[in-house]
C-alpha cells in the first residue's frame, strides 16, 4: 500500500519530532513546517493526503493559513487541527476556517494515526468549487452566480468584485483591496470601480435593499440575511 503523504505544522519542534519518529515507523511520509507561511509554500509545490496544523504559531498562526489554503490555493486536502486551544469557541473557528477534524494537545499517537488514515480515505473536501453567502453562490469553475437556481447575469469586472467579496465575507472590504484583488497593477480610472460597484449592487438589490452594503469610507461587504434580488436575475 503506498504511503500516506503527510505535513505536520508546529513551532514546537519536540511535539514535532515525536510525531515524525511515530507515523514514520508507520504508513506515513512526512514533510515538516514550522509555522503557517512556511506550509503554504510547501503546498505550492506538492501534493499532501492530510495536513496537520498547530493553530498559535509565529508570522502565520494556523487559522489564517488554512484560510490562505482554501480560499487562494484552493485547497481541497483534509486539514486536521492539532493544538492546546480546547473550548468550544477555538473548534467553532477552527472548522470555520476550513478544518476537518480537530484533535487536543496532549494527544494519543496512537488516535492520531488512526484520524490521519481516516481523513486519507475521506479524500479531498467537496465544497471548494462553491462559495456561498446567505442563497448566493458563485461556481468558480464555471464562474456562474446564482441566487438559490436563479442565475444572476454580471459583468466579468463585477464577478471579480463578487468574488472578493464571498472569499472574504464576512469581513469588510476595503476600496484598495478590491481594487488590488480584481485590477492589481493597472489601477482603473476613478468612476470604473465606482460603477462596478452600482451594477453589482443593482443586480444583489430586491427592492428593499441590496445585499451589498457600503459604509461610508470603510468599505463594502455583502449581507447574507436577505432576500432573493428582483433585479438582474433571469
Amino acid at each position: 500500500m503506498a504511503a500516506i503523504q503527510i505535513l505536520i505544522v508546529d513551532d514546537n519542534r519536540q511535539v514535532m519530532e515525536t510525531m515524525l519518529d511515530y507515523l514514520e515507523l508507520s504508513q506515513f511520509e512526512v514533510d515538516c513546517a514550522y509555522n503557517g507561511e512556511a506550509a503554504i509554500e510547501l503546498c505550492r509545490r506538492n501534493r499532501y493526503d492530510v495536513i496537520v496544523m498547530d493553530i498559535m504559531m509565529p508570522k502565520l498562526d494556523g487559522l489564517q493559513a488554512v484560510k490562505v489554503l482554501r480560499q487562494e490555493l484552493k485547497l481541497a486536502t483534509p486539514v486536521l487541527f492539532l493544538t492546546a486551544k480546547d473550548s468550544l469557541e477555538d473548534k467553532k473557528m477552527a472548522f470555520h476556517s476550513g478544518g476537518d477534524d480537530y484533535l487536543i494537545k496532549p494527544f494519543s499517537l496512537e488516535e492520531l494515526a488512526l484520524r490521519l488514515v481516516a481523513l486519507s480515505k475521506r479524500g479531498g473536501r467537496q465544497d471548494l468549487t462553491f462559495l456561498k453567502v446567505g442563497q448566493l453562490c458563485f461556481n468558480q469553475q464555471t464562474a456562474q452566480v446564482t441566487w438559490g437556481d436563479t442565475p444572476i447575469k454580471l459583468a466579468p469586472k463585477q464577478k471579480a468584485i463578487l468574488l472578493t467579496l464571498m472569499q472574504k465575507h464576512p469581513n469588510l472590504v476595503t476600496r484598495q483591496m478590491l481594487i488590488d484583488e480584481v485590477w492589481g497593477l493597472d489601477e482603473p480610472k476613478s468612476d470604473a470601480l465606482r460603477s462596478h460597484l452600482y451594477a453589482l449592487r443593482q443586480a444583489l438589490h430586491n427592492g428593499e435593499s441590496s445585499m451589498l452594503q457600503t459604509l461610508h469610507a470603510q468599505g463594502y461587504r455583502l449581507l447574507a440575511e436577505i432576500s432573493a434580488p428582483t433585479n438582474g436575475a433571469s
